[in-house]
């Protein structure tokens, strides 16, 4: 499969496939390219020790590029649960320009309004973004370990299906974090994976050959895995190839030992009378 994110002359890399075929939708994810502040480059977090005027600058240079009103987007506190919120156009503006106002102990967001972003941060987490076209649902999950492992995608899904989208419309994506190949982890988070797995089946984690209590594991197989066993057609989830760690394109809260800043997933229909 060919790389869903493309990236665009202005840094940013966009769903390509999801924007042709849906003119209004706004998806896709930040870099480091063009931004200030204490990390160097364009930080969209809060909550990361940053100066507040550099990141709430960041994020207005991000809404100038994408031609979507800072005061129309929708933000959260992640804090690597599985809580997912349903948002409408009545909520633009939480979490935008400061963190005081964001959604709290929330790490997925959707919504079926027109004109709002749902946004989300990362350094490494799997961001989930989801699409069902025939109701215009969109939504974007944060996904770490925990939040994999917790199967905060399968709860977008079921949460969904009960609002009225058919299995079969669900589109997903698996954006920018860390490769498998960079994520060693412990026998905790193998073991809260394995969960998700029947005897025989493929495992999306390998021991390290180097120490006995050491693994990698692919965070973005894991939740294609878990996508597919809540009933998304595989041909319907694309993962990318890009790693939030190997790539100096992005911050990553491996590699830099956690002193770095944080790339935004954003997706969202523009107003109607904003496309064209």
């Amino acid at each position: 499969m060919a790389e869903p994110f493309k990236k665009s002359k202005s840094g940013l890399y966009y769903l390509e496939r999801w924007e042709q075929e849906a003119p209004g939708l706004v998806a896709g994810f930040t870099s480091k390219a063009d931004g200030i502040g204490k990390y160097n480059g364009l930080n969209m977090a809060f909550h990361v020790h940053d100066d507040e005027a550099s990141v709430r600058s960041n994020r207005k240079n991000i809404s100038s590029k994408l031609a979507f009103p800072v005061d129309d987007w929708i933000g959260c506190e992640q804090t690597h649960e599985v809580h997912i919120k349903s948002v409408s156009k009545r909520d633009a503006g939480r979490g935008a320009l400061d963190y005081a106002s964001a959604f709290s102990a929330t790490d997925g967001l959707y919504t079926v309004d027109t004109g709002v972003l749902l946004t989300l941060c990362y350094a490494d987490c799997v961001p989930l973004y989801f699409f069902d076209r025939a109701t215009k649902r969109v939504g974007t999950a944060h996904a770490g370990w925990k939040g994999s492992v917790g199967g905060i995608g399968s709860h977008m899904v079921k949460k969904w299906v009960k609002e009225g989208s058919q299995l079969p419309h669900i589109q997903a994506a698996i954006g920018p974090s860390i490769c498998g190949s960079c994520y060693k982890v412990d026998k905790t988070v193998i073991s809260a994976a394995e969960k998700w797995y029947e005897r025989g089946e493929a495992l999306p984690f390998w021991r390290s050959g180097k120490e006995s209590d050491a693994y990698f594991i692919s965070l973005q197989q894991l939740n294609k895995d878990i996508l597919v066993k809540s009933g998304v057609l595989e041909e319907n989830i694309m993962v990318t190839a890009l790693c939030s760690s190997c790539s100096p394109d992005f911050f990553s809260h491996r590699r830099d030992d956690g002193r770095t800043g944080r790339m935004m997933g954003y997706i969202g229909w523009k107003e109607e009378d904003d496309e064209g």
